[in-house]
């Protein structure tokens, strides 16, 4: 391991080699300000993360941490696992700002810096909140498209609405819209989802009237309006055989507009195979589908949501992206937002349902530990053993075993732990409570036991779940990012902060920053080269 300065990593990220350049900070220490291209593997779960998001062990990896020593401890514990290319930002966060780099609050904040540009640069027209809600008044033929994944949806909704999600909505919407005059309005709960949803539609070339609902659901309820909380999505229409022509015919037209590369599945395999270079195998489609089958390896990475947030699936800058769906349009759309986001990302020619098996079943955090159930805790704890728990601060707050001690993964050491006594690590988050098991066992604790189960199977031994709203304190837990947290629960002013946020993050942006991204128009195309029976379809959907 070696260290690098803020100044060496900051040419790095721009000198033409794969780089992943992680903050192994907790969520919440992150998210209060961070630098633009970095990307969160919280040291709370460091192993499980860093392996999907940096799946190529030689990979030049630097960390990030709040200059307190944490990156170094992850370092020693990614060269465990074999990663060999590893360096530590010297002095963290602090070295970085006082080299004089932009430390930047939130989350996705590349994706949410490029959807406001596309909003510049494409001219995608939006609606605000009190036009949308007098065209519904009205009865005017519309429809609302929620282009947040279906979980979101149910949390919150705009009247009327429907959920599809934006990589769906280039699939589905011979399905959702039948008439070429109806209005389309796609919404998210904030931006940017809603801007690239609806300049989607609009670049695959749909002359429907399509608009972004401008600020989303917080700005519906700026404008006093209410929203609808636990609606059920419905499902996705399947499109039928004349919809499935007119999106062979706008795939065909949109590959060739915007240069959009295909790639064999020979090639994807020669990829798979090199060393010196890393390949993310991504699987755009539904979940459903996903659970159905997909190709050995692949990820599951919803079209709209990788749009939305890369850095929650790509941990490593200029690697390759394959992206896989069933030869229909949402690999082509996702892709196309990719590559003007700065990725190297790239179509594989095949349909998935071809050559699908079940998903790869995650790890088993359980294996080869001393584990104990929830009806011996209450014995154990009487004995002298020493009870904690690993769950997120949050989760904790909400349910934890009576007297068991919150310990978050950077901070066991200031537990005052007594090595010569049991410990029983409990928690909702099970890497989480493999992790701290592991480090005490590390640390000189003789017996560390982990215990099996959650909250319910607690409750159901007869344990003592209780919840401690304060407790840990707000300074305490720094996984929860507090930043306009309740921007959804009707805070308003929070609401505002955030979209003010989100407005303002271009203007923060230096140069090299900004360098990365494809500016200006897309191609239309309706004007491109699409002949025969595409250029029919075509004008049919127009």
């Amino acid at each position: 391991m070696s260290e690098l300065s803020p100044q060496e990593v900051k040419a790095a990220l721009s000198d033409g080699k794969e780089i992943a350049f992680l903050d192994v900070r907790e969520h919440g220490q992150y998210g209060e300000g961070h630098p633009f291209f970095v990307v969160n593997c919280p040291f709370s779960r460091l192993e499980a993360e860093t392996r999907r998001l940096v799946p190529n062990l030689s990979a030049r990896t630097v960390l990030l941490d709040d200059g307190d020593g944490v990156a170094a401890r992850a370092a020693q514990k990614l060269a465990r696992l074999g990663y060999a290319n590893l360096f530590v930002l010297t002095g963290g966060a602090p070295a970085w700002e006082a080299a004089g780099y932009g430390l930047f609050k939130g989350v996705n904040v590349p994706s949410k810096a490029y959807g406001e540009m596309v909003e510049s640069d494409m001219g995608t027209p939006s609606v605000a909140a009190e036009e949308l809600d007098e065209m519904i008044r009205s009865g005017e033929d519309l429809v609302v498209l929620d282009g947040r994944g279906p979980d979101e949806f149910a949390k919150m909704n705009i009247p009327t609405a429907r959920s599809c999600p934006n990589a769906e909505l280039g699939l589905r919407i011979g399905e959702l819209v039948q008439k070429p005059d109806t209005r389309i309005v796609i919404n998210c709960a904030g931006r940017t989802r809603s801007i690239i949803g609806a300049q989607t539609l609009r670049s695959l070339g749909l002359t429907n009237p399509v608009h972004a609902l401008r600020n989303g659901s917080q700005g519906w309820q700026l404008a006093g309006l209410k929203l609808q909380y636990g609606s059920e999505p419905l499902p996705l229409p399947e499109p039928g055989a004349r919809t499935l022509a007119d999106v062979a015919a706008r795939r065909s037209a949109f590959l060739a507009a915007n240069d959009l590369p295909l790639v064999s599945r020979a090639q994807l395999d020669g990829w798979l195979r090199e060393t010196d270079r890393t390949t993310y195998l991504l699987d755009v489609r539904s979940a459903e589908e996903f659970q159905r089958g997909t190709l050995r390896g692949a990820q599951h990475a919803p079209g709209g949501q990788l749009v939305q947030a890369t850095d929650q699936w790509v941990g490593v800058r200029g690697a390759r992206i394959v992206l896989v769906d069933n030869r229909d349009i949402r690999a082509a759309t996702t892709a196309f937002w990719l590559r003007r986001m700065g990725h190297d990302a790239v179509i594989l020619d095949l349909d998935v349902r071809e050559l699908a098996e079940p998903p790869q079943a995650g790890p088993d955090w359980t294996k080869g530990l001393s584990m104990v159930s929830p009806q011996h805790v209450a014995g154990a704890v009487k004995a002298g053993a020493q009870l904690i728990d690993a769950s997120k601060g949050r989760a904790y707050r909400q349910a934890h075993i009576d007297g068991a001690a919150w310990a978050i993964r950077p901070r066991l050491s200031t537990l005052g732990l007594d090595t010569a006594r049991t410990v029983i690590v409990a928690g909702q988050d099970p890497a989480a409570r493999r992790f701290v098991a592991e480090d005490l066992t590390e640390a000189g604790f003789a017996d560390v036991r982990v215990l099996d189960g959650g909250p319910d199977d607690w409750k159901r031994a007869g344990l003592p779940v209780v919840a401690t709203p304060d407790v840990p304190d707000d300074d305490e837990m720094i996984d929860f990012l507090f930043f306009v947290h309740d921007r959804h629960d009707g805070v308003l002013e929070s609401a505002r902060q955030y979209l003010a946020w989100e407005k303002g993050l271009i203007a923060r942006m230096d140069e090299q920053e900004k360098s990365v991204f494809v500016r200006g128009p897309a191609p239309d195309i309706t004007q491109e080269a699409a002949s025969g029976e595409a250029a029919q379809t075509l004008q049919k959907a127009r």
